[in-house]
């Protein structure tokens, strides 16, 4: 999100698109952070001060079971089949995009309806290389709408490039050419592909990327005692 964005959201409230992901990543509940109705935080009281009064529990409750936690959350997520470049026969340089048999990613059903997205017509991919970064960091999983190959200006897209899996900037030209951009524009310049070129190449994009992880760059150095 840009500072723009979230400046509005400080004027004119969040959309609602993407109110149960804001209240998630401040623990509290959607409907307090729409309307200031019901308690603030989940399992909380509608009573502000009960809402800061730490208890205990009675000591028949049973105890807290990650497990269950688990299972709840497993309800409200979907399996997504996970892709990625593999060789076409044993020992080939050339690749295709295929399904990882037996391999899934769990994402957030909530994600999914926000961004408008069937759960049939998602699927996941690793991001290779460093090409969108910072935006998208290299060894992300990449969330991608199979139903939208659309182009829309500006939208980032999985391709497929020949066997090869690019993720982009996506924008269209006359004629039926391309712009493929990168994030990182200093090292990967814009490149342009007639429709020619998109035929002789086999380039076809996959999909719009809806969501991607985050990871850090690295793992910090722990000071010695």
């Amino acid at each position: 999100m840009t500072p723009q964005h979230v400046n509005n959201w400080f004027k004119r409230g969040i959309p609602m698109a993407r109110l149960d992901e804001i209240a998630e990543l401040l623990c509290v509940n959607s409907r307090w952070l729409r309307a200031g109705e019901g308690p603030k935080h989940p399992g909380g009281t509608t009573s502000e001060a009960e809402d800061k009064r730490e208890t205990l529990p009675p000591q028949n409750t049973t105890p807290y079971s990650a497990h269950d936690d688990l299972a709840a959350t497993e309800r409200n997520d979907v399996q997504v089949p996970l892709y990625k470049e593999t060789p076409t026969a044993p020992g080939s340089n050339q690749t295709r995009i295929a399904a990882i048999p037996g391999r899934k990613v769990r994402l957030p059903y909530r994600i999914l309806q926000a961004m408008g997205v069937e759960p049939d017509q998602a699927i996941c991919a690793p991001m290779t290389g460093n090409a969108m970064s910072e935006k998208i960091q290299d060894g992300s999983t990449i969330a991608i709408d199979r139903s939208l190959t659309q182009v829309v200006d500006g939208e980032i897209y999985a391709l497929e490039h020949d066997g090869m899996l690019r993720v982009k900037y996506v924008y269209r030209l006359p004629s039926g050419a391309l712009r493929l951009r990168s994030h990182n524009s200093a090292e990967y310049p814009d490149e342009v592909f007639t429709a020619e070129q998109i035929d002789e190449q086999t380039i076809r994009i996959l999909g719009w990327v809806f969501w991607w992880s985050t990871l850090n760059k690295r793992r910090p150095p722990v000071p010695s005692k």
